[in-house]
């Protein structure tokens, strides 16, 4: 009776983390934008996780209690978690590094927050969850949102989508694959852990994120326009880094995943509500409408979506 009732305070614990991890997560496009636009994306980014890689590894080194943990995770989930963890870090940055301005670094950010719906869809071939019927509409409602943020709002027509991702087709599609590698860690930190397994290891893959755009920050030439400003985001964005996703780690491998999949819907409209406050943009009806659609479509998913065995 009591291991259910301290597994269930653990579950909760973790849910309430994943949650904490969905409101830090709305000043990450604003922060990642700012800093590009005075550092540039890969030497910005190197020095935020950099930062939170060293605060990182100095928690989890300090005790022998800590490092113990770590031997235990299967090599999977530091290899196969790790490489998709990098590769979304490394996207995710670059795309709205790579923005041709403020505005369309937030239908950008909008693309990467297809992730919610992702991580649904592939819950149910890795996690073993079931799903109804709504899960197809709820996808495509949140894909058609995507069209309408991409489109403008015009014509909604092939042609218009074409134009649109030719315009910048480099930082949409980086946005998407970081959309697809966050779906696939989500699940595969759950499956390939689980609940009963204490410790994770998201300082080394911040560690290894940091390392990746160091060694490539010799071969690009990016401003360098350091200021008190741009050093309190990185510094702030370093913090929000390291806790959110420590935090959603953890969620992933001990909470309610389904649960926090859904409440991940709101991260587009947050982070959509502060970057625009923070960059000072405007955002279009289109923007509003698409993240809308996202929203009602991933909630559709969520709706469909019942919990299997791990």
């Amino acid at each position: 009776m009591a291991e259910t009732i301290n597994s269930g305070k653990a579950a909760f614990t973790a849910t309430l983390g994943g949650l904490c991890a969905i409101l830090l997560w709305s000043f990450t496009i604003a922060f990642t934008r700012s800093i590009s636009e005075h550092l540039g994306p890969v030497y910005g980014a190197g020095y935020v996780y950099l930062i939170s890689a060293v605060f990182g590894l100095i928690n989890v080194l300090r005790s022998s209690k800590q490092r113990s943990k770590l031997t235990n995770l299967p090599h999977r989930y530091l290899w196969g978690c790790g490489s998709l963890f990098v590769g979304y870090m490394l996207c995710l940055f670059f795309a709205v590094g790579m923005a041709e301005n403020r505005s369309q670094s937030l239908e950008i950010g909008l693309i990467n927050y297809l992730w919610p719906a992702l991580i649904l869809v592939f819950s149910v071939p890795i996690l073993k969850n079931k799903a109804s019927w709504l899960l197809l509409p709820g996808t495509a409602l949140a894909l058609f949102g995507v069209f309408l943020v991409l489109t403008g709002g015009g014509g909604h027509t092939w042609h218009t989508i074409i134009n649109n991702l030719s315009a910048n087709p480099m930082a949409s599609l980086l946005a998407l694959f970081a959309a697809l590698s966050w779906g696939l860690y989500s699940n595969l930190t759950r499956k390939w852990v689980g609940p009963d397994q204490a410790g994770g290891a998201v300082p080394f893959f911040l560690a290894a994120t940091a390392v990746a755009l160091f060694a490539m920050h010799f071969f690009v030439d990016e401003p360098r326009n350091w200021s008190l400003q741009v050093a309190g985001e990185v510094a702030a964005l370093a913090f929000v880094t390291l806790t959110a996703y420590s935090l959603w780690d953890n969620a992933m491998r001990k909470g309610n995943t389904i649960f926090l999949a859904a409440s991940s819907y709101m991260t587009p409209l947050l982070s959509t509500i502060v970057s625009c406050i923070y960059l000072s943009v405007a955002p279009t009806p289109s923007l509003w409408i698409g993240c809308g659609l996202l929203i009602f479509g991933s909630l559709l998913s969520w709706i469909s979506v019942t919990k299997g065995r791990d």
